[in-house]
């Protein structure tokens, strides 16, 4: 696995199928760096770090959750610096911590083969709630680069949180372009609102979870579809 360099602020780590690893996103501005999503467990966390740290980056001083899925948010006590959520996000991980700490794993380990590989040789799973929780949408001045934290209505689940990055013209999406979990369904208004919201932003590229980054064009035709 490498680090991509899509712009000038921007890196990421790209996606996994296997382990159902999403894409890892980098923001570098002149006064600190910000990731999007925290990722699946410690060791994808720590791949992405050591990622970081061989192109002489600097370890993320904040870590945003898109939403609130395992994939995206279960690495969140490993991380560097603070993370951040929605309170509708922050919500689901406390759901998740005490349903785990009540009764185990095993659960949330028998669900899907791409889990039980990320877990496999008995890794512990360990959830935990945001250090910092927002409502609506928030801005952060990474130096000489904004980024827009968008809450938003979408198909895939009810908590998703868009993260645009003015200056480099790209939105990291999260999921949250997918069809409904688990249901499989896309709810049309949903998808609707979610487009709106997309094209308000000004984005030329956007970042889906488990995609390659491509033009707005293309995300609106899939999500619209």
């Amino acid at each position: 696995m490498e680090l991509k360099k899509l712009s000038e602020h921007i890196w990421y780590m790209p996606f996994e199928e296997e382990r159902d690893r999403p894409n890892l996103g980098y923001v570098k501005g002149d006064k600190m760096s910000l990731a999007i999503d925290a990722g699946h467990s410690e060791g994808h966390i720590r791949e992405f770090y050591d990622l970081l740290q061989k192109e002489g980056l600097p370890l993320p001083s904040l870590t945003v959750i898109t939403h609130w899925h395992w994939d995206h948010t279960f690495a969140m006590h490993a991380v560097n610096g603070l993370t951040m959520a929605n309170k509708r996000t922050n919500g689901y991980l406390l759901e998740c911590m005490k349903k785990i700490e009540a009764n185990g794993p095993d659960e949330f380990l028998n669900m899907y083969d791409s889990i039980r590989k990320e877990y496999e040789g008995g890794k512990e799973v360990i959830v935990v709630p945001a250090d910092i929780v927002f409502e609506g949408d928030m801005t952060i001045d990474l130096g000489g680069c904004t980024v827009k934290l968008i809450q938003t209505k979408a198909p895939h689940t009810d908590d998703s949180t868009l993260v645009y990055v003015c200056e480099d013209k790209t939105l990291f999406v999260g999921d949250a372009a997918c069809s409904e979990f688990t249901s499989g369904v896309k709810d049309r208004k949903l998808a609707g609102e979610l487009a709106e919201k997309i094209r308000s932003t000004g984005a030329a590229t956007c970042v889906e979870g488990h995609w390659q980054p491509v033009e707005k064009e293309d995300t609106l035709a899939d999500l619209l579809h």
